[in-house]
């Protein structure tokens, strides 16, 4: 651009231009004063000759308007010396003798000025991007339409345990698991194919193999030229999970030891008849000879003993199962049994506090935990009760019922005759630590734990209510179809007692070796099963290694799990390095299992057997060790 040049001046700087290989692709301007915005190229400047400040205040005004990384300003003047350096400062970046010379050259050193301000420019950009990445807290990642890491921040190369030189331009599945690399690159689709965020909460293992859990937020965008990329955010919410199932355990916990005293009851009451009728037989048989005509009573006498140790290990296992805190324990529930348990952990205080009416219809099973849907219907109806307040048991009404919902879901309602709610009060209910009550009344976790694990199951609650008209609470789940739900157990035909003993006495018996510290247990399994197997008792799991180390053989072992001294675990370990082909036919038995054993037992044995169990389920249990 040549600015208020005279015409023969101009015409030689263009013929010195055309003249170089650069010049030949250069468009001179020749214009009176200089436009806005200035363009990038060779800026020309004439030296009227006039007084210098006003040379100076163009040079001033022209530089402050240019790119220098993009511009060369030539001043076409006589001056030299100290006018000329003050030219310089004004912003020249040459004073030259008009016509001038070397245009082509300066084109060059455009040129190379021009990379280089690019190179400065862009490393200066990627250097304010990464310092941008890395002071966010939270580990953060940008992938390509291939799914290649094209930048991470300090933080993501600390969560997988990686460099940024290692990460940069892979994909997921060689840093992490294949399985972790498949959810994450569908996840990855998901935000790229639908436009939305894309939010999932899953497990993430290091190079060093430790696991988190985490949660993961995407979103993809595109640039002006159509590439498109994807930014994840990452959150570590492993303590949080962790501090959510304490927290719900503590919950759930709370609620047992509320109904404590009608726990206490429902099993003294069965319990009272169970001892009485076990001391009325002792003395029975205790005599040298037993009248015929008593063995009906006596039958009778078992009968009821049998029935009331049926109760309460009926109220034991719903116990177990409510405050059991394996939350991510997930599949079929039947709605009903889960119902069943909750009403027979709460029967004494609902009995006493509240005409309860129920309608449980059939249902199909829902997918989910059923110590957790347990643990929402008990917190409804404990609720309920807190809602009627100090008055007689005869006028509160609380209806339970089961029901088939919308096509596809299953309705649970629980509704009562209480206080009710206002408006302001309904909106707040699910809100953690919300309550109403008194501070001895109540966490005011319950509703928000029940919420919580609605949602977790896929469902919704919903609740109607008016200030003295009572509430309503309505939990929607949705049903598992038939092919979701898992298979039934293949019941093993065990032989009938008549059978056994006619087996016994032409065939020799499968040897069972029996471990538990419990002489009754061993000796009431042994009666159970002497027909159909060949029982050997031991109290001791190391004196059983010890036979076996000897050279004694069976065909399957059944141990207890917690013993003192060596317990099932060890017994089984031990067992897996002196006699390897035995493990796989070696059972487990136990009255009650920490998360740490009932996860040593999912690894390394076959199905726990629970206490107190059944013959059928006894011998169910032994005939597939055998196989």
């Amino acid at each position: 651009m040549l600015v208020a040049v005279p015409a023969p001046v101009a015409q030689d700087v263009e013929r010195d231009l055309c003249a170089t290989a650069e010049g030949r692709a250069c468009r001179v301007l020749r214009v009176e004063s200089a436009p806005e915005p200035l363009p990038e190229g060779l800026l020309v400047l004439w030296d009227h000759g006039g007084p210098l400040e006003a040379v100076k205040a163009r040079c001033q005004w022209v530089h402050a308007r240019r790119l220098p990384t993009r511009s060369w300003l030539v001043v076409l003047t006589t001056r030299d010396g100290a006018e000329a350096e003050a030219l310089n400062e004004a912003g020249a970046d040459e004073c030259v003798a008009p016509p001038g010379t070397l245009w082509g050259a300066r084109l060059v050193a455009l040129r190379r000025r021009s990379a280089d301000g690019d190179a400065l420019a862009l490393r200066r950009t990627r250097d304010i991007f990464q310092g941008a990445l890395d002071a966010v807290p939270e580990p953060l990642f940008i992938k390509d339409r291939e799914h290649r890491y094209v930048a991470v921040n300090s933080a993501f190369c600390r969560l997988m345990g990686q460099s940024v030189d290692t990460l940069r331009g892979n994909v997921s599945i060689a840093c992490i698991p294949a399985h972790e690399a498949e959810l994450s690159w569908r996840q990855d689709e998901r935000a790229f194919t639908t436009g939305q965020t894309v939010e999932d909460e899953g497990g993430l293992t290091d190079v060093k193999g430790h696991s988190r859990e985490v949660l993961t937020q995407r979103a993809a965008y595109t640039l002006p030229t159509g590439e498109r990329f994807l930014v994840g955010l990452v959150r570590d919410v492993t303590e949080r999970t962790r501090l959510e199932t304490q927290r719900r355990l503590a919950e759930r916990m709370t609620s047992v030891g509320m109904l404590a005293a009608g726990v206490a009851h429902e099993i003294n009451n069965p319990l009272s008849y169970v001892t009485s009728n076990l001391a009325y037989l002792w003395e029975r048989v205790a005599q040298p000879v037993v009248p015929v005509e008593q063995l009906d009573e006596l039958r009778q006498v078992v009968a009821e003993a049998l029935e009331g140790a049926g109760r309460v290990r009926s109220i034991v296992r719903d116990l177990r199962t409510f405050s059991r805190a394996e939350e991510e324990s997930h599949g079929p529930v039947d709605v009903q049994r889960a119902v069943d348990g909750a009403l027979k952990l709460m029967r004494d205080e609902l009995l006493h506090r509240s005409r309860l009416t129920c309608e449980v219809e059939p249902v199909a099973a829902v997918l989910g935990n059923e110590g957790r849907l347990g643990q929402v219907v008990m917190h409804l109806l404990l609720n309920a009760l807190q809602a009627f307040g100090e008055r007689p048991a005869e006028e509160n009404l609380l209806r339970l019922r089961v029901r088939p919902g919308r096509e596809g879901h299953v309705l649970i309602e629980v509704e009562d005759n209480g206080q009710g709610m206002p408006g302001e009060v309904r909106q707040r209910i699910f809100d953690p630590f919300f309550t109403t009550r008194s501070p001895r009344g109540g966490t005011g976790l319950g509703l928000s734990i029940c919420l919580t694990l609605v949602h977790a199951m896929g469902g919704h609650i919903e609740v109607a209510s008016e200030q003295g008209q009572g509430s309503l609470f309505r939990v929607e789940l949705p049903a598992l179809n038939a092919q979701a739900e898992a298979s039934k157990p293949v019941v093993l035909a065990v032989p009938a007692e008549g059978s056994a003993q006619a087996a016994r006495a032409t065939r020799n018996l499968r040897r069972l070796l029996l471990i538990d510290d419990e002489p009754a247990v061993g000796s009431a399994v042994s009666r159970l099963l002497r027909n159909l197997y060949d029982v050997h008792v031991i109290q001791d799991a190391r004196e059983a290694l010890k036979r076996l180390s000897h050279g004694e053989r069976f065909d399957a072992i059944l141990c207890d799990l917690m013993m003192p001294g060596m317990s099932g675990m060890d017994f089984l370990v031990e067992l897996e390095r002196l006699a390897p082909e035995l493990a796989p036919r070696t059972g487990l038995m136990t009255g009650g299992v920490n998360p740490q054993a009932r996860e040593f037992v999912g690894r390394r044995a076959k199905e726990l057997l629970e206490k107190p169990f059944e013959r059928d389920q006894l011998c169910t249990f032994v005939e597939t060790l055998m196989q």
